[in-house]
């Protein structure tokens, strides 16, 4: 099967040398793309900026912003089976970027955003994707509420969820523990390293019903 994931965060410029971002590793993308190498799957990683190794026999794209990612994407869906859309992708963007660093003259700054687009609610939609789709919700409440309204407006197959408000999971850590939410019942992955979380993961994209 042939896997596109993607990975990270974005960087949204504020000017020449600050920007907006979010605290996403990229690991747990990057051990999605190792598993299903691993497998012996095709793979396609698209990835915000990191400081991880591109697993081996990994195809790779590097891009910074949301919208160079949106682009990536949907250039680079034909013949994929399975999306896992892992990457975290700022939500809002500068409106405009200054061409000069913002000098330091007064007591408070305040920034104009606009909505980045919606990679995963794009899939269908836009991008046309009828392949396996699954999207990440990383949430600090309600988790299974919300990643089901998650799963049912963006026309995933599958939801990966969790709560990244706990301590030791998530963002910036090397293990994680995720809910995986279909459209008729939800399984819990206990926590354990993201490659082992991963492999799981896969192993369950394989199956989703075409």
């Amino acid at each position: 099967m042939k896997f596109l994931i993607t990975a990270g965060p974005t960087r949204e410029p504020i000017d020449p040398v600050r920007y907006l971002t979010n605290r996403s590793s990229g690991r747990m993308g990057y051990a999605l793309a190792g598993a299903a190498r691993h497998d012996g799957h095709e793979v396609l990683l698209i990835s915000g900026p990191t400081t991880l190794d591109v697993p081996p026999g990994v195809d790779f794209i590097p891009v910074e912003t949301a919208q160079q990612m949106y682009e990536a994407v949907r250039d680079m869906l034909r013949g994929v089976d399975v999306a896992i859309l892992c990457a975290a992708v700022a939500d809002y963007r500068p409106v405009s970027c200054a061409d000069q660093k913002i000098k330091k003259n007064a007591d408070t700054l305040v920034l104009e955003l606009e909505r980045t687009p919606d990679i995963l609610g794009s899939m269908r939609s836009e991008f046309g994707f009828t392949g396996k789709l699954i999207g990440f919700a990383a949430e600090t409440q309600n988790i299974i509420e919300y990643g089901r309204d998650k799963l049912q407006r963006k026309q995933c197959d599958m939801i990966v969820a969790n709560d990244v408000s706990q301590p030791g999971i998530g963002f910036d850590s090397r293990e994680n523990a995720v809910v995986l939410i279909y459209p008729d019942h939800e399984e819990y992955l206990e926590r354990d390293t993201k490659e082992h979380i991963a492999m799981q993961i896969i192993e369950h994209a394989t199956i989703l019903p075409s």
